[in-house]
């Protein structure tokens, strides 16, 4: 089945970026570290719908990041806003139609691994759908994820981080709840039971649009804050936008050393 294509304003657009980049909640201040950035607001753009969450500032930014050419959504769809999964997955397929083949994710996430610290990064190894809900529904395209977030380009990742020395980054699963309430204590006991070391209400649709598009993809969450019941503290979306500012520092540093390498490998 064709896929509904996106139709940008009529206006210069720099070259045709090599990796995308989909910001999560409060991450949205990375955009500041682009050079030569062109921005398009999402209702400009016909076919791709507009995020209401705060946060999600609803842009996307094309312009350089250490030498190579990204595209970045400022801003992402979601379920709990009344959005099926092919259509949050919609900024996967805007960045795919642009000439993107390899895709960094980033989400704000509930810690669940008690071991994890809040203000940190956790590179995802594999996720749980626990939605069940999925980008490819009314298709019959069997998608293996076996390796869904690339080894390659997590190692690159905890190199550079290692060789920085300022950002510490965890490894671990991805729950996807749907949101938009946060989880209960024994949601939390439960998903750890299950395997999960954070949990979010984003990111798995846009992972498996990019696989079924043949897109490369690693994925790191900002661990905002303790998932419920471990920290005793009530949990907010104002403190998720706060922590992900202020660990948007520690992305762009990150990233703007490692996206020369994605290109090599």
């Amino acid at each position: 089945m064709p896929l509904p294509e996106f139709h940008l304003p009529e206006k210069p657009l720099p070259a045709s970026p090599q990796v995308g980049l989909i910001l999560g909640s409060g991450l949205g201040s990375f955009v500041d570290s682009l050079s030569d950035c062109t921005t398009i607001n999402y209702d400009q753009i016909e076919g791709l719908p507009t995020s209401t969450v705060p946060g999600h500032a609803g842009r996307l930014h094309l312009g350089s990041l250490g030498g190579i050419n990204v595209a970045v959504a400022q801003g992402r769809l979601h379920c709990y806003e009344g959005h099926s999964a092919f259509t949050a997955a919609a900024p996967v397929r805007l960045l795919h139609q642009l000439g993107v083949s390899t895709l960094i994710l980033t989400n704000a996430a509930g810690i669940v691994n008690a071991n994890f610290k809040p203000g940190r990064w956790m590179l995802l190894s594999d996720h749980l759908n626990l939605a069940r809900l999925s980008p490819l529904t009314g298709s019959a395209e069997f998608i293996d994820q076996t390796k869904a977030y690339s080894r390659e380009l997590r190692e690159l990742l905890k190199a550079v981080a290692s060789d920085s020395g300022d950002t510490k980054l965890y490894e671990g699963v991805y729950a996807w709840i749907n949101g938009p309430e946060y989880e209960t204590p024994a949601e939390i006991r439960m998903l750890r039971t299950l395997g999960a070391d954070a949990v979010g209400m984003s990111t798995v649709p846009e992972v498996i649009q990019a696989r079924a598009l043949g897109i490369r993809v690693v994925a790191m969450s900002c661990l905002t804050n303790f998932g419920a019941g471990l920290s005793g503290k009530t949990l907010s979306h104002e403190e998720v936008i706060e922590v992900g500012q202020q660990a948007s520092r520690q992305l762009s540093n990150l990233l703007e050393n490692a996206i020369p390498g994605f290109v090599e490998i």
